[in-house]
């Protein structure tokens, strides 16, 4: 699998919330016979608010925003992701429902980790799935503190 293009926008997103593991080529290597690669048109749902699912996906190409659905009428934007970002790595650690939904603002190109994908992963090379968990939790941090800060509720 040619994972030239993520690598290049993980390696380059400027934003608070980057995903930071520290990857070598071989490591990339390695992570790419997990991961599947989707495309998504814009306007369609990636992950749904309330659904279960522990798919962690990295942002190769495109935008996505997030966004809460209320009990009230209307939607609240939680965030814009752009290339190079992840998305569901609360998914990933709690086997949760989906604390927002997620759609294409544009075609996209995603590339999916699946839980048990990741344990496959943390039986061959431990220390490479630690690091990718690290970076995971680093983000669901620095995106929480910001949703707090702003008042926006978690669940």
């Amino acid at each position: 699998m040619d994972l030239s293009a993520l690598k290049e926008a993980v390696s380059t997103l400027n934003a608070d919330d980057a995903f930071r593991a520290k990857l070598s080529d071989d490591d990339w290597l390695a992570l790419g016979g997990l991961l599947t690669r989707h495309e998504i048109r814009a306007g369609h749902l990636l992950l749904k608010q309330d659904e279960r699912d522990d798919t962690l996906y990295f942002l190769e190409r495109g935008s996505l925003q997030v966004f809460v659905t209320r009990s009230t009428p209307g939607t609240h934007r939680v965030a814009i992701l752009r290339s190079g970002s992840i998305v569901g790595e609360a998914g990933l650690f709690g086997h949760t429902p989906r604390m927002a939904n997620v759609e294409a603002m544009s075609n996209c190109v995603v590339w999916a980790l699946r839980g048990a994908r990741l344990d496959e992963l943390a039986a061959a090379q431990p220390a490479l799935a630690l690091a990718l968990v690290r970076a995971a939790a680093t983000v669901l941090a620095v995106r929480m503190r910001a949703n707090l800060e702003r008042a926006v509720p978690v669940s």
